[in-house]
């Protein structure tokens, strides 16, 4: 049976007491940081959209009604979360709350492995330029030269414009938006099966159907062309190719885009819930990772985050350069707002708010059916924070509570 997804079932009877069970680890010494901590777990405030997270007098506002981490999981039927707090450029503490499924009670700890779903994009971007500063890659030459097990179809939007890793990560490569089947491991299909897509694969072709540049469409089928260009180029496997250029100089040892997860990892897998809290099996694809397979914690994502904000900083080259990280988060194109109500930028596979003290970069996820993911940094002051959780109401629950911490930690707005 062909099942679908889209990348940005036990009931929820142990919540309740499970959400009180936390595991923290990787936090700084003495009494400050954990009233700070719970300060955070205490001090949700209500966030209808995202226009209200931006609003700093909403955020920092003395009479917001305040909620409790616990209730609100229990009331949005989401049995796990995981928190990494980054503060004057280091992980100030990290910590876990909940259950793995609705139907165990093994907890979530900061070692348990969240679904990064569409987070994975950044990733996969900050290894593109990873390679476009090894000279593998430039951003505004004709992808088709890298491609050799598929080539993109010329239609009449690509006669004066090449698709480039430019329009890929920038989401304005005119391609359609499109989700996917999924594709289990024995089933034989290829990148290049469903970059042709079509009624068989479940999914439209990585055929430019729009102006190239002019627009911001965003599509899942960039980053598995990217993928692709990776793989074709180096002849090896994406997940073995993530874990040279970013785990393992980082030391993101509980971090993979390999699925399913090898056995060191995947007694530490949270499922995925739908809106009822209901366990469900996950949808992971098998062949294509680059947009949103990546498997990983909150600490191991915050030490990818704290890697960039020193490398912005001119602090760490070790995966990029500071003049790289820079062109990174730089606005590239301004975004309609009107589908999220607030301005926001594409940077190079990052997305963009505000400037100075107040630029934040951030790239959040949502897997069906049911894992969400919101990492967050502003490089200029060095705060950042990453929120993974395993529920289908999760987005709601993720904005609320960085909404907390920003109060707690008096972040610009």
């Amino acid at each position: 049976m062909t099942r679908y997804r889209i990348a940005c079932c036990a009931a929820l009877t142990l919540l309740g007491a499970l959400a009180l069970t936390s595991s923290c680890a990787q936090t700084e010494e003495g009494p400050l940081t954990e009233e700070r901590i719970a300060a955070v777990e205490n001090g949700l405030i209500e966030i209808g959209s995202p226009v209200a997270l931006f609003d700093a007098a909403h955020v920092h506002a003395d009479s917001a009604e305040t909620f409790v981490l616990a209730d609100r999981m229990a009331e949005l039927k989401v049995p796990g979360v995981t928190v990494a707090v980054i503060d004057d450029g280091e992980l100030a503490w990290a910590k876990g709350y909940g259950v793995l499924s609705a139907d165990g009670d093994t907890p979530v700890t900061t070692e348990s492995l969240f679904e990064a779903a569409s987070t994975s994009k950044f990733l996969t971007g900050a290894m593109a330029l990873h390679y476009v500063e090894q000279g593998v890659f430039d951003l505004d030459t004709d992808v088709n030269e890298y491609l050799t097990s598929w080539k993109v179809p010329e239609t009449e939007f690509t006669v004066d414009q090449k698709v480039t890793l430019r329009l890929l990560l920038t989401h304005r490569a005119g391609l359609p938006t499109t989700n996917f089947a999924d594709v289990g491991p024995d089933e034989g299909q290829t990148l290049a099966d469903i970059l042709t897509g079509g009624p068989d694969m479940g999914n439209e072709p990585a055929t430019p159907v729009r102006p190239l540049g002019e627009t911001w469409e965003y599509s899942n089928l960039g980053c598995i062309m990217i993928q692709l260009m990776f793989e074709d180029t180096f002849g090896r496997p994406f997940p073995e190719l993530a874990r040279e250029v970013i785990f393992d100089p980082l030391g993101m040892d509980s971090s993979t885009f390999q699925y399913p997860l090898p056995p060191e990892l995947a007694a530490r897998e949270t499922m995925p819930h739908d809106g009822e809290g209901t366990a469900c099996a996950p949808l992971m694809d098998y062949v294509a990772f680059g947009h949103a397979g990546l498997m990983t914690t909150a600490s191991d994502m915050a030490r990818f985050y704290i890697e960039l904000m020193r490398s912005y900083n001119g602090q760490s080259d070790t995966l990029l350069s500071m003049e790289m990280t820079r062109r990174m988060f730089t606005k590239q194109f301004a975004i309609d707002p009107s589908p999220i109500g607030a301005p926001v930028s594409e940077g190079l596979g990052v997305f963009l708010r505000g400037e100075g003290e107040g630029l934040m970069f951030f790239h959040h996820g949502g897997n069906t059916p049911g894992a969400n993911s919101l990492p967050v940094g502003l490089p200029n002051v060095g705060q950042g924070a990453i929120i993974m959780t395993n529920g289908h109401n999760g987005e709601l629950l993720f904005m609320e509570l960085l909404a907390s911490i920003m109060r707690e930690y008096d972040w610009p707005l």
